[in-house]
């Protein structure tokens, strides 16, 4: 069975997938590995394997921790398969962006940022192309500097939208810069649109649209 693991010998996706691969329930604090492995099991999850989670008690670690276990050995046959950026086009995309990660807008060191596609995965329909040398423009449309914590954070608010339709907020903050809480019916699942005024799409935008709404009401009370 390990021949036909769909991932690089040695990785830690490949290392993840290995212990889930019987399909049985395995606490994520010390059977999987790494301290973090949300983010395997996020890509895995994105090559079409289905992985259920739930909470429950561990005899070894003496306490209730995150359990996962796989429910398909097959990836489903409409999975979408992210692209590998390029080192060209990484650099690029943090150059641009001046090292600046886009919800806390600090400056970082490049190997604490991550390349987020501003549209989730997880409502692709189709495959995506990547073209080293597009624009500028383009680049400010397709991406953003995230760090691993925050991508995370990201996707997992991404995640509950395309299940159930509800928007991500942040810090509690009900507010979006275009749209509501709901995804527009109107908007097929897989339309980029529909994202349009979430903080999680474009925390810039949202952050300017928040700061002219407040600059407004100041202005006008004085």
């Amino acid at each position: 069975m390990e021949e036909e693991i769909p991932f690089k010998p040695g990785t830690k996706i490949y290392q993840t997938f290995l212990v889930l691969i019987d399909q049985n329930w395995h606490c994520g604090k010390h059977e999987l590995p790494g301290t973090q492995p949300a983010k395997a099991i996020q890509i895995i999850r994105h090559h079409g394997f289905n992985i259920e989670k739930s909470t429950m008690y561990c005899d070894t670690c003496k306490e209730k921790t995150v359990h996962r276990r796989l429910i398909t050995l097959k990836p489903a046959n409409n999975s979408i398969i992210r692209l590998s950026i390029p080192k060209t086009l990484r650099n690029r995309v943090i150059r641009l962006y001046d090292h600046t990660e886009a919800i806390t807008l600090r400056k970082l060191p490049p190997e604490q940022l991550e390349i987020d596609h501003r549209f989730p995965q997880v409502r692709w329909s189709q495959r995506e192309s990547l073209d080293p040398e597009m624009s500028d423009q383009e680049i400010y449309r397709r991406f953003q500097l995230l760090t691993r914590e925050h991508n995370l954070w990201k996707s997992r608010y991404c995640e509950r939208c395309r299940k159930t339709g509800e928007r991500g907020t942040f810090a509690g903050i009900n507010f979006f810069s275009e749209g509501g809480l709901e995804w527009n019916p109107e908007i097929p699942a897989d339309d980029e649109r529909g994202c349009y005024g979430c903080f999680w799409y474009n925390p810039y935008a949202w952050r300017d649209k928040l700061n002219d709404i407040i600059a407004k009401f100041l202005k006008e009370r004085d």
